[in-house]
């Protein structure tokens, strides 16, 4: 069953709320009219239930709600301008339709007086729509933040198992914080790629290789959390072979090689760089190469954690098959180059 929209009521008792009340301070002041005056208030309050249902239609179609708080400002005195005139005619309208009994010879005066009163009942009227907008987006936003930080606590603590460099981590964490405040859609996103990144961490521990399309997905993740850090400053180039995809390559080992290349090349330049991932087929072998901006400045740079690692991986699953080089070519680009047997199923024996 569909929820009826909270306006709808709120509509239709406020505005009978207000025909209650001018109705008794008709009866106070003037008791000979009321009874003509409960039928033509009657219909008059029933207009200006259509009349201000249109400005709601006109305000959600035009997305008055999203603009910016002058163009509010500016709509609610501007509509209620318009409106209360509409009002205003309509009234004198219904009235000499239904000749109403109330006279009086200076008509002008009377429809002024009454463009006034409809001017202040609008306005009031588009206050109150317009706050109880404003409130609840305010709630919405403070609730989405609220999800948000927690999310991040959250990821905060998967940290802890995870294996990938605790520094990326937390300096991912803090521009999601930062995000959280500033863009909250962003932020969501990159929730969502963090998340994949420390779910393929966990599951790297329970498999020795994996699909080399699977590992590309991870380091896109991870590049899009470094794209928040770096902006303008991280260019990212991809040349990827089809035929490639079916390869098994050791777990986070592409992932820790990019890490790699920002962390020692990257990072080191002041107007940013370059990341480049390629592969492809050669005589039933994977060949990856990732070339980064960057100096091999220190040559125990290739003793990192790292490289030593995968030097190792490699090592154990392919033995004296598989390769792994890294090299400075022109003096400001660093080229890793790796190269990986097929097993018989990717050679299609």
């Amino acid at each position: 069953m569909k929820k009826i929209p909270i306006f709808w009521p709120v509509q239709i008792l406020g505005w009978l709320c207000y025909y209650v009340v001018i109705s008794f301070i008709y009866l106070t002041i003037s008791p000979k009219v009321i009874p003509n005056f409960l039928f033509v208030g009657g219909v008059e309050v029933i207009s200006v239930i259509i009349i201000t249902s249109v400005l709601r239609y006109m305000i959600i179609r035009m997305g008055v709600l999203q603009k910016k708080l002058t163009g509010q400002i500016l709509f609610i005195f501007l509509s209620a301008i318009v409106v209360s005139l509409v009002v205003s005619v309509c009234n004198q309208a219904i009235e000499i339709l239904l000749k109403s009994p109330v006279k009086n010879v200076h008509k002008e005066a009377l429809l002024f007086l009454a463009w006034i009163s409809n001017f202040a009942i609008i306005f009031i009227w588009n206050l109150l729509y317009f706050a109880y907008h404003y409130v609840v987006k305010s709630n919405k936003e403070i609730l989405d933040k609220a999800r948000l930080e927690s999310v991040v606590k959250e990821l905060e603590l998967k940290t802890i198992k995870a294996h990938i460099n605790p520094h990326f981590i937390f300096n991912a964490l803090n521009s999601i914080r930062y995000l959280v405040d500033e863009n909250p859609r962003q932020a969501r996103y990159a929730i969502t790629e963090l998340s994949k990144l420390l779910r393929s961490s966990m599951h790297a521990e329970n498999i020795s290789t994996t699909r080399l399309d699977s590992e590309i997905e991870i380091v896109q993740s991870y590049l899009e959390l470094e794209k928040i850090r770096f902006e303008e400053r991280l260019e990212v180039r991809w040349s990827i072979a089809p035929a490639t995809y079916d390869f098994q390559v050791p777990p986070m080992m592409l992932q820790t090689l990019v890490e790699n290349s920002i962390k020692h090349g990257i990072s080191h330049q002041i107007e940013g760089g370059m990341i480049e991932i390629t592969s492809k087929v050669e005589n039933h072998f994977l060949h990856l190469r990732i070339e980064n901006t960057g100096k091999l400045l220190n040559p125990v740079k290739n003793d990192s954690f790292g490289i030593k690692s995968t030097r190792n991986r490699l090592q154990l699953l392919f033995g004296d098959q598989a390769s792994f080089s890294i090299n400075e070519s022109d003096h400001q680009t660093v080229v890793v180059d790796i190269k990986i047997p097929a097993t018989a199923q990717e050679i299609g024996i």
